[in-house]
Order: structure tokens, then sequence, then C-alpha cells
């Protein structure tokens, strides 16, 4: 059995929230496109913005036609931060908690790139003899990508630990 987190850290009341609907997470992305506008004007960077709603998240993805223009942005730490900042942003502005995915030049397809990686050695470790591989704290939402790819290649994962230092551990069935 596979036991995967809750994809992104709630307030102490999230049992009580009940799920957006639609049209809040489309307010939602509305609220963060202006607010990432702002940041894009103010640091003089030309980028176009797609809104989305998938899996019960907004989610707002910055293109650029000039790859390299979002690239010290793209890093992610960075695409952390701004997501993090963006976040209070629409919390500001709708009274609503918000689980918000923001994606900057295709950052979160390389991070998911870079975690199957991770996952693989992990589990090249547990095929030459190793009984559990631990890998490096991340954050709730790689946590997930990382079960769902482990329970893809057939092993099991586990999340440990509290707060920053929550990571997850892979073993066999």
């Amino acid at each position: 059995m596979t036991t995967t987190d809750s994809v992104d850290s709630a307030p102490p009341v999230a049992a009580e929230r009940t799920p957006a609907t639609v049209e809040q997470l489309e307010q939602e992305g509305d609220v963060a496109a202006d607010y990432i506008e702002a940041l894009l004007d103010i640091a003089d960077i030309d980028g176009d913005l797609a809104l989305d709603v998938r899996a019960g998240r907004a989610y707002v993805s910055i293109e650029a036609e000039d790859e390299a223009a979002l690239s010290l942005l793209s890093a992610p730490d960075t695409v952390q931060a701004l997501q993090e900042l963006t976040r209070i942003a629409v919390q500001s502005r709708t009274g609503r908690f918000s689980r918000l995915i923001l994606d900057i030049g295709g950052s979160r397809d390389t991070r998911e790139q870079q975690l199957a990686t991770l996952v693989d050695r992990a589990i090249e470790r547990l095929e030459d003899g190793a009984t559990q591989a631990s890998l490096p704290s991340m954050s709730s939402y790689e946590r997930k990508l990382v079960h769902d790819i482990v329970a893809e290649r057939g092993f099991v994962s586990e999340s440990y630990g509290e707060g920053a230092d929550r990571h997850t551990v892979i073993r066999r069935h």
C-alpha cells in the first residue's frame, strides 16, 4: 500500500474547508495572473500566462519565446518562493486558502523528470540489496509526485518527518 501526503500543507482548519468550486479556482487563477503580470512588469520580463483548472487546483503557467528571459525564475527554489507569494496574494484578495500551482518555463515538467531520476537511483540501491532508500526533504507537492512515480515503478513509499524535514522513504512491496 502506498501512503501519500496531502498535496500541500494546509492551515489547521483544513478539515472544515470545503473544496473550491471551478468558478472560485478560475477566480484564483485570474488574481494570480494579475499579481504575476505585475511582478513580470517590475522585472521587465516578457511572458505569456496560461490559466487552467486541474484536479481541484488553479494552475498558472508562464512561458516566453525567449527562454533565457525566464531562466532565473524557473529555478525550483525560485518557483516555490514565487508560488508561495502568489498564494498569499490570492488568499489576501479572495479570503480563501489557495493551493495554486505555478509553472515557469516548464519548470514543473523539468522537476518531475529530476524526481523520476532520483526515484530511479533509489530503486537501483534497493535492487543492489538495500532494504530502503530515503530521499531528501521536499515539498508536499513534490512528495506527491514521488509517491506516484514510485507506485508506477512497482515499489512502496511513505513520508516521514515534520515540516521542512518531511521526506520520502522507498521500499519493496
